[in-house]
């Protein structure tokens, strides 16, 4: 019989059967966490904002200036991530695989902000 054929005995899905896999752990100091989290929570009430000029008609300077202040405050969220991104490369770049590598996945990762 060519093409579709039954399978009588499916295999069974065990968790046991999986391969480990160990992600890299980038846990965030508390206080750098606290401190992007009120960002981002900021940084949501602005784009709500823009929602809102847009449905209300607003001057598009208006809403131009308020999408610069989203950008800049998404920047400057990013940068402080890089910097602790920077020195979790720096100061465990086994984790890494090595120093090259941690170096390499550091500029491309650096290369996706501009």
């Amino acid at each position: 019989m060519e093409g579709w054929q039954k399978v009588t005995n499916p295999p069974t899905f065990q968790p046991s059967n999986l391969p480990t896999f160990q992600p890299m752990k980038n846990t965030l100091p508390a206080e750098l966490y606290e401190n992007l989290d009120k960002r981002l929570q900021r940084l949501e009430g602005q784009v709500r904002g823009v929602r809102r000029m847009l449905d209300e008609d607003r001057d598009c300077p208006d809403v131009l200036t308020q999408l610069a202040a989203i950008r800049g405050a998404a920047y400057q969220i990013s940068l402080l991530l890089v910097e602790n991104y920077a020195q979790c490369c720096v100061s465990h770049p086994e984790e890494y695989g090595s120093v090259d590598e941690a170096i390499a996945k550091m500029v491309n990762t650096l290369g996706k902000l501009s």
